[in-house]
């Protein structure tokens, strides 16, 4: 279990933040966006618990405590070492993505097939989940940049791949299960008035 004494280091003054590993790097490294930005997603998410429901904030809780194992994970370089570890590091696995899955599926199996996309609104919460949806997608972008320079547990980035299509049809639960939904009108304000 984590304990936190202080709060406050010092250590990273000069720009520089420690990785799970102990290595140091800048911070304003890929790496460190990457776990940045799941971390604004769960504060994100946190907003959202707000509005939701019982049932709805039981899951929102699953999935920030999972990204906080995302963030674990992602601030711990060179997967390739987890072998040689003292300890294991913590990283999102298959079972973490099929429990998004089969939520995925329960949720969207009483909602009307979609005939055109969906603008965020509705509902405050539907509204948030929307929003939690974009920052989960610029996190998995920024994954998938670190992942072009970095080793990356192929798994973290498939986790917020469906967390974002999560969030997509939670947002549609939320808007009175799709009938609330505002559907995108194409080219609606193109005619001069």
């Amino acid at each position: 279990m984590v304990v936190l004494n202080k709060i406050y280091t010092k250590t990273g003054d000069d720009g520089e933040t420690a990785l799970g590993d102990g290595s140091r790097v800048a911070k304003h490294s890929m790496r460190v966006t990457a776990y940045g930005t799941v971390d604004e997603l769960n504060a994100t998410l946190g907003i959202a618990r707000l509005e939701a429901s019982d049932e709805m904030s039981a899951h929102l809780a699953r999935i920030q405590n999972d990204l906080f194992d995302l963030g674990a994970d992602l601030c711990t370089p060179n997967i390739e070492k987890d072998a040689e570890r003292p300890y294991p590091a913590l990283r999102i696995v298959e079972a973490q993505v099929t429990r998004l899955e089969k939520e995925i599926d329960t949720m969207n199996a009483d909602l009307e097939p979609l005939r055109s996309f969906i603008l965020p609104g509705g509902t405050a919460l539907s509204a948030h989940l929307h929003m939690c949806r974009t920052v989960c997608r610029r996190a998995e972008r920024n994954c998938v940049e670190l992942a072009t320079m970095e080793s990356v547990n192929p798994m973290a980035v498939k986790y917020l791949n469906r967390l974002s299509d999560w969030f997509f049809v939670a947002g549609r639960v939320a808007n009175e299960g799709g009938k609330a939904d505002i559907l995108w009108t194409p080219g609606a304000n193109r005619e001069a008035e």
